[in-house]
């Protein structure tokens, strides 16, 4: 691993095997084949891949502006945002037009660099998911006001509340475009040893849970909040219990990591237990790829919270 991705770890010195990794990525010379190097299982483990070199070809002249930007701490949208199936940009208020015009084309051009940087490395995913948002962080992490389920410096696993995956799985691409400094993340255990912990404390869905007729009804209505699974109804109460559990964030396992001015980070953030202590300025793409696709299916949540409650958590 380089020395600048090097682990800080306030971890105790036994530790469960269910704690993540890092794991650096190797670039593709010019002209080779694609190789994926195992790098599926690595994800799903619940490892974190590293690339110390920013992959993404962005010109000084549109870094600049992206950290000339600035965004209201305060408001509903907690990041800037590309929606791809929309091709619409989000969370940006009063800028002006030309600005957010400029700020869209280069989360787009981002957004696409992303999938096929992925479908090249782990081509076994390519078309087996869904692209997702894009989005641009230019706030500082350390010390941002939010309400407590939506603090980024706490540990969780991702759920998204207007979003529900059904059992697929939550892949991220992150990039820190800061010039100076560095953008730090603590990790605690993985989702597997978590769940084996709390998913009883949480609450075990029930067989049959989730309303399958309002669900169908929902889908067909458009209506996205309404069509969860049983599976994304406990994810998000899982998101929100472990944030929620001080005696949780005061006593986890801690691992903390440094990620580097220009450097890339890819993991499952639904597997990967996590928290941002501090950075500013970076970009994010995430996938939802489909649970089928999975080279270790036994490692998806779903799989993992089926085996605990032994039924089906979605269709």
């Amino acid at each position: 691993m380089s020395a600048t991705a090097e682990k800080r770890a306030k971890a105790p010195a036994s530790q469960p095997d269910c704690v993540s990794r890092m794991v650096e990525v190797a670039p593709l010379p010019a002209g080779a084949a694609n190789r994926t190097e195992g790098l599926a299982r690595e994800l799903e483990t619940g490892n974190i891949l590293f690339l110390p070199r920013m992959p993404f070809p962005l010109s000084e002249e549109d870094r600049a502006f992206l950290l000339a930007q600035k965004q209201t701490d305060a408001g509903y949208h907690k990041n800037i945002a590309y929606r791809p199936a929309e091709d619409r940009l989000t969370g940006t208020g009063r800028m002006p037009a030309r600005d957010a015009a400029k700020l869209k084309s280069i989360l787009k051009a981002y957004s696409e660099w992303a999938a096929q940087f992925l479908s090249d490395r782990i081509p076994e995913y390519a078309g087996r998911w869904v692209r997702d948002f894009a989005s641009y962080r230019p706030i500082e992490e350390k010390a941002r006001k939010a309400r407590l389920t939506a603090r980024n410096d706490l540990a969780h696993v991702d759920a998204f509340p207007t979003r529900p995956t059904h059992g697929d799985r939550i892949l991220r691409v992150f990039i820190n475009i800061n010039p100076a400094k560095g953008r730090v993340w603590i990790t605690s255990e993985t989702f597997e040893g978590l769940a084996e912990r709390f998913a009883r404390e949480v609450g075990i869905p029930r067989a049959g849970a989730g309303g399958k007729v309002f669900g169908k009804m929902a889908k067909a209505l458009g209506i996205r909040q309404w069509s969860r699974s049983p599976y994304d109804a406990f994810m998000l109460r899982f998101h929100d219990f472990l944030k929620e559990n001080s005696l949780f964030q005061r006593d986890c396992i801690k691992q903390q990591w440094e990620f580097p001015p220009g450097s890339c980070w890819i993991c499952y953030t639904d597997m990967v237990s996590h928290a941002v202590l501090s950075g500013q300025f970076a970009l994010e793409q995430t996938f939802l790829v489909s649970r089928h696709a999975m080279a270790l299916p036994e490692k998806s949540p779903i799989r993992i919270l089926e085996r605990i409650c032994g039924h089906p958590l979605s269709n």
